[in-house]
């Protein structure tokens, strides 16, 4: 596909995209559906004709919101037709009760390699927490940590991690949790988060705020509405209030995306801490399978290094889930023989290049550039 058919088409999925917007913002919830699907069915268009394209998971991302952003509408459509010609309603909130979690039972053991950003974990949050008499009255600490790099490569694992390491109160929020809200409650539940937080916190127990995806909360975008700001600005807000001097307040917000380059520039100035977690390389890779494999019983002919070399670009999710194809495989057999009670026979090493086939990588050069040009202007461990 020519360069000109795809800019013409990307024009005119900007423009259906833009119309959504309006349409929505002005209660027409029908066409706003309409012309939401219209902009995704638009970019899938350019990725079926140029399926190359640098900017393939730039289009992906946004056929994903778009089909998100009309999914919602369709599904809440009548509640907020009723809404919107100002009759009551008890509002969509988030209730401080229902924020607090158990975070994932992992450890930094856990977690392969990433040695680095698993000391700059240890200095912004386990240190302040286990003598913050070295900090309170002298130079405070940070509060704000930004983890950003390619999905699938350990950013929520770590944040559990600390929060097991220092028993922490846990409150993991998606960002599309607080945006998908009516107009006005997404401010409220911003401001719930941290309420909530500051409440714990007084009672003696450190907190992690954890915020997934959260370029979709603090990200500045051509088509966002009035409200989107206004919830950006609220964050802002109570970041600002955890730095108020003399605070003993135990607060730490995690934040983490696979596009740090759309995030607003007064977000990141109040995230001190601004920590590349990269993909995975061969020494990594390698320390993956053998770590994910030292339970599971391989034949002789496996070469982990054949492996590791051949995963180049695979997130280490993506190791993971080869081996786990692996040796579904070798269970299935087993139950498919109707030998559910014998032992399973060795993983082969045609297991894991079967199963490794069957997946492509999800990085690419172009994507690592991205990052490593993004951390060095705003990188900071």
């Amino acid at each position: 596909m020519g360069g000109y058919s795809a800019n013409l088409l990307e024009k005119t999925a900007k423009e259906y995209a833009d119309k959504a917007v309006i349409a929505e913002k002005m209660g027409n919830y029908e066409d706003a559906i309409k012309y939401y699907r219209a902009a995704a069915q638009i970019l899938r268009r350019i990725i079926s004709i140029n399926p190359d394209s640098g900017l393939r998971d730039v289009y992906v991302e946004f056929i994903r919101s778009y089909e998100e952003r009309a999914q919602f509408l369709e599904k809440n459509i009548q509640r907020i037709a009723t809404t919107s010609r100002g009759e009551e309603r008890e509002g969509i909130e988030i209730r401080g009760q229902d924020l607090v979690s158990e975070p994932p039972r992992i450890t930094f053991e856990d977690i392969v390699d990433l040695e680095e950003v698993k000391k700059a974990m240890k200095k912004a949050i386990i240190y302040p927490v286990k003598r913050p008499d070295l900090y309170v009255d002298k130079i405070g600490w940070d509060r704000g940590i930004l983890l950003f790099g390619p999905p699938g490569n350990g950013k929520t694992m770590l944040a559990a991690a600390v929060a097991n390491e220092i028993k922490a109160a846990f409150i993991s929020i998606d960002a599309s949790d607080i945006m998908s809200k009516w107009l006005g409650d997404a401010e409220k539940n911003v401001r719930r988060v941290f309420e909530t937080a500051r409440k714990i916190s007084r009672e003696g127990r450190p907190v992690i705020i954890v915020i997934d995806e959260v370029d979709s909360l603090m990200g500045v975008f051509s088509t966002e509405v009035g409200g989107e700001v206004r919830v950006r600005n609220q964050f802002l807000k109570e970041m600002d209030g955890l730095y108020t001097k003399g605070s003993r307040e135990m607060i730490f917000v995690i934040g983490t995306t696979n596009k740090p380059w759309v995030l607003d520039i007064g977000f990141i100035r109040r995230f001190q801490k601004r920590i590349y977690i990269p993909s995975p390389n061969y020494e990594v890779r390698l320390a993956l399978l053998k770590h994910y494999t030292k339970n599971l019983e391989l034949d002789p002919d496996v070469d982990l290094e054949e492996i590791a070399r051949k995963t180049e670009g695979y997130s280490a999710s993506d190791v993971v889930d080869i081996v786990r194809e692996a040796y579904s495989k070798v269970v299935e057999e087993l139950f498919e023989k109707g030998s559910i009670g014998e032992r399973p026979r060795l993983i082969k090493m045609n297991d894991l290049l079967e199963a490794l086939s069957k997946r492509k990588p999800s990085i690419s050069h172009e994507m690592i550039k991205s990052y490593e040009e993004w951390y060095k202007r705003f990188g900071a461990m």
